[in-house]
């Protein structure tokens, strides 16, 4: 097998890969901006055009305390309901050091057609916010089940920092043309939701 290089050994040199590098680009799509917002709903651009799409969540402030960030899925119909099995377990740390890792079985879905929690019980205060990637894998297959991962940083209402990773996928073989976000209960006081394809 023979090695490629760039031609010029200085990074910031470098104008052009060569050709057989390729992938890998994040291509946004839409962007989206929570004020106030009962929800934040991408419904357009989730298509074939892409394999892998993500939805990058930053600094997404809820209204009150005790407010959990959830994801629906729409599969075809009018309803984020398209049935889900799901996993959840949090890594966090206390402002007081204490920290624990834990799975957490209260928080996975079994063929649920509920919203999804991506977070538990968010800190409103003025300096706490949400963060967090999710990504799900050719949606418009109408052959496979979809698959979807996320990461989320957030602060808990108890000041503590929380680092969730949760993984499932929607048990359908109908396109994925629709993802919402919302608050179990109250708005989205602000944020920014931003949709990519992976090319």
């Amino acid at each position: 097998m023979a090695l490629k290089f760039a031609v010029n050994n200085s990074l910031s040199a470098i104008t052009s890969l060569p050709s057989s590098i390729s992938g890998g680009a994040l291509n946004l799509i839409s962007t989206q901006t929570a004020s106030a917002s009962a929800s934040i709903e991408f419904t357009s651009g989730i298509d074939s055009t892409y394999n892998i799409y993500e939805i990058h969540i930053i600094q997404a402030h809820c209204s009150a305390d005790n407010q959990i960030l959830q994801i629906g899925f729409k599969d075809g119909g009018s309803s984020y309901d398209a049935i889900k099995t799901t996993t959840y377990f949090a890594a966090q740390n206390r402002e007081s050091d204490l920290g624990s890792l834990g799975y957490n079985t209260d928080q996975d879905q079994a063929q649920s057609t509920g919203f999804l929690n991506i977070s538990e019980a968010l800190g409103a205060d003025n300096d706490q916010c949400t963060n967090g990637v999710i990504k799900i894998f050719n949606p418009s297959s109408t052959t496979f089940v979809k698959h979807f991962i996320a990461t989320m940083s957030y602060n808990h209402q108890n000041d503590r920092e929380m680092n969730p990773f949760i993984a499932g996928y929607c048990n359908t073989t109908n396109a994925i043309d629709g993802i919402q976000f919302k608050m179990d209960s109250g708005n989205i006081d602000s944020g920014v939701f931003k949709l990519y394809g992976i090319s």
